[in-house]
């Protein structure tokens, strides 16, 4: 039996009714929205390089976000609190 047609069945028997084309549409998308791959043709990019430069991609942002709430936190904690500024890093943080 290929891996094809496996693949296809357990698909089917899990419940998920999307079709290849769905998913190389969904991987497509993705693609365009990742950096790093964004200017690479489609064809040349397999499915799994995708899913983990996308995976890649979300850590990245976590960081970033994390990065930036510390920094915020820091100014935060220099700031007077009773400034409008002090008000806009709390509205940030939250």
């Amino acid at each position: 039996m290929s891996s094809r047609s496996r693949s296809s069945r357990s698909r089917q028997s899990s419940g998920n009714n999307m079709s290849d084309a769905q998913i190389s549409d969904l991987i497509s998308k993705l693609q365009r929205l990742l950096p790093e791959l964004r200017t690479k043709p489609s064809h040349k990019v397999s499915g799994a390089k995708v899913l983990q430069e996308t995976c890649n991609y979300i850590k990245s942002l976590h960081r970033e976000v994390d990065d930036l709430s510390d920094r915020l936190s820091q100014l935060l904690a220099t700031t007077d609190s009773n400034t409008p500024q002090a008000a806009i890093i709390r509205s940030l943080l939250m």
